[in-house]
């Protein structure tokens, strides 16, 4: 049989599999607590998250990177265990604990065993409610966190990252900074401030525990009033209280490079503030993004590193949160192709928005993500992720079942209306990480307009700047 022939033969895809998210059930604690419970039949490693409302984005900006710190904080002892004895009592249990933050919220984690799930859910209840904040285990995390700001000053794709922030939203708004914090906030982080910052947590009634795998014979409410029942809270009556938004206030386009002497390559990040979550049009936004730079082969792959050897890797989309997370293209090219590597990728930001996309590409971006959604969630911590990101995003109970027909139902129309409403070609920032006598030359002749050039930390004003 010849090549042709097996390719004749070869089936083609066959249509999805119906797939439905696993069912979760809410409960509420006596002070306020929400308890929200997936029973995955067959995966005795259960996964148990507390969040608690309000992340780095609510913290004061003196204090960027309060919550941080503190998430890193909680494991180093409590008030019955230091960081060693809680380590190995959760060792004893099979069970790994652990904290981090985001900008909505700070999760406790909790993963372990179904038959040791009560005596974790009590260390982790005692990891939050009763930390010790040891001075010196401040000390050094805090220390760490400045060797981490110094390390990220020589990583190109960090150092992009965070002017790429700084260049599309405008001053003040918490997401044009660091969410750790940066060089001139952490060094005011002290065990008085973790201890202030922990404070304004303990509110049981504005917080979730969400548990998910084989809960045969687990009584997960039962055991989070025994361990969590006594946490103080304000229960609200009626609606539930609006979760805040942050400010998403965008700042002006601007042209930043970033000088890394001697670089052969630029770091490069295109883009502006994108949309949050919680959109009509989401889906829309979801397959408008694939096409133009989620999957292998979308358009800027295609071009950028197919057609012209440009990189060896691009994408674009967006960043959801609460408020308007950033929408970025990012890559990292060859320095003397910036430019022109520049101007490849405006014309097809502009390109997504002037014709409707074809069929071909509509079916491959339904196919892919129709096909990859199931496999988000095959282990209990992605399940309680899912969840979780209905809670923070206020989102239907059913919008993961919604996904799949939603995305199916879309047309080509859809997806150019939704490049129309969020892509806009006059307000991008365009920011870059690379050798500044090598590429500024270039986007000046190319007629990029006025570019800002940082050398040593220190921002010099564009040619013509008063």
């Amino acid at each position: 049989m010849t090549g042709l022939d097996i390719l004749a033969t070869r089936p083609g895809p066959a249509q999805p599999r119906a797939y439905h998210f696993p069912a979760f059930v809410r409960a509420r604690l006596a002070n306020g607590l929400t308890v929200i419970t997936a029973h995955l039949p067959g995966r005795p490693l259960l996964a148990a998250h507390l969040h608690l409302e309000g992340g780095a984005g609510e913290e004061p900006s003196e204090m960027a990177g309060v919550s941080a710190l503190l998430a890193r904080a909680l494991p180093e002892g409590t008030a019955h265990h230091d960081a060693v004895e809680l380590v190995e009592a959760g060792e004893r249990l099979g069970a790994e604990l652990h904290a981090q933050v985001g900008w909505e919220t700070l999760a406790v984690a909790l993963d372990v065993p179904r038959r040791h799930f009560g005596p974790a859910l009590a260390l982790l209840a005692e990891m939050f409610l009763q930390p010790s904040f040891p001075g010196h285990e401040v000390d050094r995390l805090r220390d760490e966190r400045m060797n981490d700001l110094l390390q990220a000053a020589a990583e190109p794709r960090r150092r992009v990252e965070r002017a790429f922030a700084e260049a599309i939203y405008a001053p003040g708004v918490p997401y044009a900074r660091l969410l750790g914090g940066d060089e001139l906030t952490v060094p005011r982080l002290t065990r008085e401030a973790l201890v202030a910052r922990h404070a304004r947590f303990l509110d049981a009634s504005s917080a979730t525990l969400i548990v998910a795998g084989d809960l045969t014979g687990v009584p997960v409410v039962e055991l989070a009033e025994a361990h969590l029942g006594e946490w103080p809270g304000v229960v609200r009556v009626g609606a539930p209280a609006v979760r805040p938004r942050l400010s998403d206030g965008p700042g002006s386009p601007r042209i930043v490079v970033v000088d890394r002497p001697g670089a052969p390559q630029s770091e490069l990040r295109i883009g502006h503030v994108g949309v949050p979550r919680k959109i009509p049009d989401f889906h829309a936004v979801a397959v408008m993004s694939a096409i133009l730079g989620g999957l292998f082969n979308s358009r800027l792959q295609r071009l950028l590193r197919e057609e012209r050897g440009y990189t060896y890797g691009i994408s674009a989309g967006f960043d959801f949160r609460r408020s308007a997370g950033p929408f970025a293209v990012r890559s990292a090219v060859q320095t003397e192709v910036c430019a022109a590597a520049v101007m490849d990728i405006l014309a097809e930001l502009r390109r997504i928005r002037e014709a409707p996309i074809t069929a071909d590409e509509l079916r491959a971006a339904q196919d892919f993500l129709i096909g990859v959604f199931p496999l988000r969630f095959e282990t209990a911590a992605q399940v309680v992720g899912a969840i979780t990101g209905l809670v923070v995003h206020d989102l239907p109970d059913d919008e993961l079942d919604r996904y799949r027909p939603a995305v199916a139902a879309l047309d080509a129309g859809a997806v150019l209306a939704a490049a129309l409403e969020h892509i806009h070609p006059d307000g991008l920032s365009i920011v870059m990480v690379g050798d500044a006598e090598r590429v500024v030359p270039d986007l000046e002749a190319a007629g990029m307009g006025a570019i800002e050039v940082v050398r040593d930390g220190v921002r010099e004003p564009p040619a013509g700047e008063g």
